[in-house]
């Protein structure tokens, strides 16, 4: 078939705007329109219809989690890390919460005319550092380089792959009334550590992103529950709200969140009141969440805690089967609002 007549069978949905903007990049309902109306529904199949992080793709008696990212960051170099970091750890993660157990890196690079060769050799070298802790090997890769102005210095793409854990069945059509919702630590570090670098924000102390490889621990949680652990996810772009909203839409399920549950740090806390921004809606890096059993969420709560990096962790609410693919949260004296998917861009370039 020529290609003029296959584009003649596939015309243009009626999209709501007539330009990308940065909006659409955000994690939120412009990415969700956008996501929905093109790109889901012309490429539909049955492994993209479950709209995750990440694919499970069988090659005969073996299934392998398969994820790919794209890292744009600005600046490249932040408190906590810098883009080369944060693109080694997106990946391994999102392979993590596929229930995989990551293995092998592609890493491939466009390069701005006139980035310093340090600057370059510092990220190389916080990859690196990165693959090692996570326990993968970068095995191949691209590098191409643009006209100074027609990029940001530097953008990593990366696409992991590893072996599923033999006791996963991570899939959001296993999730059921009464299932808990587990944050493993505090959340919108990164969004406010990324904030305070643009606009030369000062605190009492240095608010430092919470980049870090989540792989080992949701290995060690699979190992102990299993099958009673319905889904991970990593609320990156959009945040919590985001991340919520998307799982009970897919779900056909309700969320109510206790707002005294949501573990905050208290100087993040207060940046987001002085910037008048919501936790729930800023970008993390080294936070999960865990759907789980009703029945373990005590116990798995309690292991979670052992990790240094999640000793902050908290259940902070259940599936239930009113408002259908809403997300409420409530607050300590009764009262509830709805947490909606965020339109626009509260802090773009981001991850």
């Amino acid at each position: 078939m020529k290609k003029s007549i296959f584009k003649l069978q596939c015309p243009a949905p009626k999209f709501d705007f007539d330009i990308i903007t940065l909006a659409h990049g955000s994690g939120g309902l412009l990415t969700n329109k956008l996501l929905e109306s093109g790109v889901f529904d012309l490429l539909k199949n049955e492994e993209l219809d479950k709209h995750h992080d990440g694919a499970l793709l069988n090659f005969g008696s073996d299934t392998v989690a398969f994820s790919t990212d794209s890292f744009v960051i600005s600046p490249v170099s932040f408190p906590g890390g810098d883009i080369g970091e944060l693109a080694v750890n997106g990946t391994v993660n999102d392979v993590a919460m596929c229930g995989g157990i990551p293995q092998y890196l592609s890493l491939s690079f466009i390069l701005e005319e006139g980035l310093p060769i340090k600057e370059f050799w510092d990220i190389l070298v916080s990859i690196k550092y990165a693959a090692e802790k996570s326990g993968v090997k970068i095995v191949t890769g691209d590098t191409k380089v643009v006209d100074k102005g027609k990029g940001d210095k530097i953008f990593i793409n990366t696409t992991g792959i590893g072996r599923i854990h033999p006791e996963a069945e991570i899939d959001i059509n296993h999730i059921k009334e009464g299932d808990k919702i587990i944050i493993s630590d505090n959340i919108a570090t990164h969004g406010i550590a990324i904030l305070s670098v643009r606009e030369g924000l000062e605190f009492e102390t240095t608010i430092e992103s919470d980049t870090r490889n989540l792989n080992h621990i949701t290995v060690k949680l699979l190992d102990r529950f299993g099958k009673k652990i319905h889904l991970f996810r990593d609320p990156t772009r959009g945040g919590v709200a985001s991340t919520l909203n998307e799982i009970a839409s897919d779900s056909q399920l309700g969320i109510v969140l206790k707002d005294e549950n949501i573990p905050v740090d208290d100087q993040v806390k207060a940046a987001c009141e002085i910037l008048g921004l919501d936790p729930l809606y800023a970008a993390n890096e080294g936070v999960f969440m865990a759907i789980v059993s009703a029945e373990i969420a005590d116990d798995l709560l309690q292991y979670l805690r052992t990790f240094e990096e999640a000793k902050n962790a908290s259940i902070v609410g259940e599936f239930v089967n009113d408002h259908q693919g809403k997300v409420l949260i409530t607050n300590p004296l009764g009262g509830k609002r709805v947490v909606h998917m965020p339109v626009g861009e509260q802090l773009p370039r981001i991850c």
